[in-house]
């Protein structure tokens, strides 16, 4: 039985679709039966931009493994970007989540 359950989060960026790069403003997230991964359930993350008339998308489906091993990548991607690129007086403020605390949302 499918859910479609949907998360809907605004983001900022560009995606490269069919007709080559787009700007993307929502990200629409579901963990459902996929429509052309070859799993049981995937992760789905479909990038539109509503603002454009959300005509076009670039989409992606992901096991739940693939997903929480993305989630890891960018924590720690962000982390260590992060830590490269802040001015000193920003050292006392944290960093992102660290991974283990994303790990135990699963």
């Amino acid at each position: 039985m499918c859910s479609y359950i949907v998360e809907k989060a605004k983001v900022t960026g560009s995606a490269k679709g069919a007709r080559g790069w787009m700007r993307i403003d929502t990200a629409h997230v579901y963990y459902d039966h996929p429509y052309h991964a070859p799993l049981d359930h995937a992760l789905a993350i479909d990038f539109t931009c509503e603002a454009d008339g959300g005509r076009e998308r670039v989409a992606v489906e992901l096991s739940r493994e693939s997903a929480l091993a993305l989630m890891q990548a960018i924590t720690a991607a962000l982390a260590s970007g992060e830590a490269a690129h802040r001015a000193p007086a920003d050292a006392e403020r944290p960093l992102l989540v660290a991974s283990e605390e994303v790990a135990r949302l699963f």
